[in-house]
């Protein structure tokens, strides 16, 4: 599994990808964010979560740098025990929220991604 942004032909990045660019540019690579550190931007914890989402749940907005552009992304973190400006990794996980909460078929999509794992 990996967590794909998309590089476009004038050197931007996207997480995720877009089928153009922040100016409008052609993607032209994807790169594995999963094998790079982030730093937390900034983070909040959820105490009134969907149905199957964990509670309480801690969300981080993190930035990674990949030559030289930074790259944003958001997600759950393993932990409440964060802060600004702490490294972290994406680390795999089989089920974001419980499959059968909620309205949708379990089946209708995958349930498995990342979550911010401090360093």
């Amino acid at each position: 599994m990996t967590m794909d942004a998309t590089r476009y032909d004038d050197g931007s990045i996207t997480y995720p990808g877009h089928p153009r660019g922040p100016g409008g540019s052609e993607p032209v690579e994807t790169i594995d964010l999963s094998e790079y550190i982030a730093e937390v931007v900034t983070w909040t914890t959820s105490t009134a979560t969907p149905p199957g989402v964990r509670e309480p749940n801690t969300l981080a907005i993190v930035e990674f740098e990949v030559d030289g552009e930074t790259v944003r992304a958001i997600g759950q973190a393993t932990t409440d025990d964060l802060e600004t400006g702490d490294e972290v990794r994406p680390v795999h996980v089989d089920e974001l929220r419980e499959p059968g909460a909620g309205i949708r078929e379990p089946e209708s999509q995958s349930w498995d991604g990342y979550r911010f794992e401090p360093v």
